[in-house]
């Protein structure tokens, strides 16, 4: 008689208790690059301008901002000339808005790859906000010449820039891993995004400075992490500002709130392929 082989059966259980396992992220890394290589692909694919547009739309909203709170508002820019002082801010708000919605409807556009086969979902809303990052070095190209145009040039505080970069993508994650899990579950929160994008953006100093906030206010205006960001930019870039306690208060709010989505995230992960 022949001797059975028995085949080894993998079973995969939702675990109850809260854990990060960057191990698997990290034995899935080559699927987190092609997932953002599609997304790049799909997003330029059949555009008339092509990467055009990751320029055009800074562009023409430094010179609308110019035009409305530069000429006619004379609201002050710390010394900077004002098309300066607008892109160098635009650029760091339109990589964090672009990779908000994008992280935040990432589940449920990826729902027949979610309903199919098994792999940590966090690497959904992580290849959505890596694909940001090619429209910021692009339109980052447009802001060098800006500056030479204006003879602007950065000091040794450009060295902090990566940093505020990468705060800045952590803000869009902390939002979007909470945003996109429960877009899953319910639908009508991609509906809220745009209109939550453009009332954080009037509440975030892009077209105005900091400065302008009464210094008792000015630390807790912090809680807006993306206060944090955007005057990280101009001070790595432009030396303007004082960004310390600002900083430290936005900071201490993306830990929080990436914490915070984590933890939920992880917690609800489980339930995607069910109800996606």
């Amino acid at each position: 008689m022949q001797e059975r082989t028995s085949t080894p059966i993998l079973k995969i259980r939702a675990s109850h208790r809260f854990h990060l396992n960057l191990k698997d992220i990290w034995e899935y890394r080559e699927l987190l690059y092609f997932l953002a290589w599609r997304n790049i692909k799909i997003r330029y694919k059949q555009t008339a301008l092509g990467a055009a547009w990751a320029i055009l739309q800074p562009v023409l909203t430094m010179l609308v901002f110019t035009l409305l709170f530069g000429r006619l508002a004379k609201v002050p820019s710390d010394g900077i000339p004002y098309p300066v002082f607008a892109l160098t801010a635009l650029l760091p708000w339109q990589l964090f808005a672009f990779a908000l919605t994008e992280s935040s409807n990432s589940l449920v556009g990826s729902q027949n790859l979610i309903t199919k086969v098994y792999f940590p979902r966090l690497v959904i809303p992580l290849s959505s906000i890596l694909t940001g990052l090619v429209d910021f070095a692009i339109s980052f190209c447009a802001l060098v010449v800006m500056m030479i145009y204006y003879r602007v040039m950065p000091g040794k505080t450009v060295v902090w820039l990566p940093a505020f970069l990468l705060l800045a993508l952590a803000t869009a994650l902390s939002i979007g891993l909470w945003l996109s899990a429960l877009n899953v579950k319910y639908r009508d929160v991609r509906y809220t995004i745009p209109f939550m994008t453009q009332f954080w953006m009037l509440a975030t100093p892009v077209a105005y400075s900091s400065s302008l906030i009464p210094e008792p206010w000015r630390r807790w205006y912090g809680l807006n992490p993306m206060a944090g960001v955007v005057e990280g930019f101009r001070w790595a870039l432009l030396g303007t500002g004082n960004v310390g306690p600002l900083l430290w208060v936005s900071l201490a709010a993306v830990l929080l709130l990436l914490m915070g989505g984590l933890f939920y995230f992880r917690r609800t992960e489980s339930t995607f392929a069910d109800i996606v």
